[in-house]
């Protein structure tokens, strides 16, 4: 687990207060080839450069295989989460994105993390809140970020009616 508390956010004032603080940065997961073989079984995407290491050695630019950008990307849920809590929600949601850029690979073997910025809060009803992060995924020790990403999360604290 992370060597530090999660940031906590108790209500949808407390998440407005936070907008344009310091990135809260996750802790970092090793992103092996099981786990890139696993996600090429369950999505059907066996593309050699993922899940051929002879093969990507020999022919790919990047001298072994990478992960592929959407398994990279479903970490984000498993981040946030290491890094951030929202006591007393009764429901955190996936809203979706409105950008994502996949701008470096992640190695097979890389220990990899994300950086969470909370950039804007609408109160769409008393006790909810569409949540703005700018997100950004880091290869420990690799020159720029590998996903930029623009995540939209859902919370609804306790009391809220539902929709």
């Amino acid at each position: 687990m992370a060597s530090h508390p999660p940031v906590s956010f108790d209500s949808v004032q407390a998440l407005a207060n936070f907008v344009g603080q310091p990135a809260i940065v996750s802790e970092s997961v090793v992103v092996d080839q099981a786990m890139i073989d696993r996600f090429g079984q369950v999505t059907r995407d066996n593309q050699w450069i993922h899940v051929d290491p002879a093969r990507a050695r020999a022919e790919s630019p990047y001298g072994q295989t990478i992960a592929h950008g959407f398994l990279v990307l479903s970490l984000l849920t498993y981040w946030q989460a290491s890094c951030v809590a929202f006591p007393g929600a009764a429901m955190v949601l996936n809203y979706g994105f409105d950008k994502i850029r996949f701008t470096a690979p992640v190695p097979s073997g890389a220990r990899v993390s994300a950086k969470f910025s909370l950039a804007d809060v609408k109160e769409t009803r008393p006790g909810e809140a569409r949540c703005s992060w700018n997100v950004t995924v880091e290869v420990e020790g690799a020159p720029r970020p590998s996903i930029h990403a623009d995540w939209q999360i859902m919370v609804r604290y306790g009391g809220a009616e539902p929709a």
